[in-house]
């Protein structure tokens, strides 16, 4: 797979999260140990694609 392909890929994954993340915590009943996993996630593919792009 290509760099930018990688990145897109990414770019995709980072949003889907962040929409995911965006509905759970509309609903008070959210498990607050899978927001924090999530977030983590979502951090992770920030970091990743913050050390792409500078690549």
């Amino acid at each position: 797979m290509s760099l930018n392909g990688r990145i897109s890929e990414l770019a995709s994954k980072h949003r889907q999260l962040d929409e995911k993340i965006s509905e759970k915590q509309k609903h008070p009943s959210t498990d607050t140990l899978e927001l924090k996993d999530l977030k983590r996630q979502k951090l992770k593919i920030k970091e990743e694609l913050r050390w792409l792009k500078v690549s």
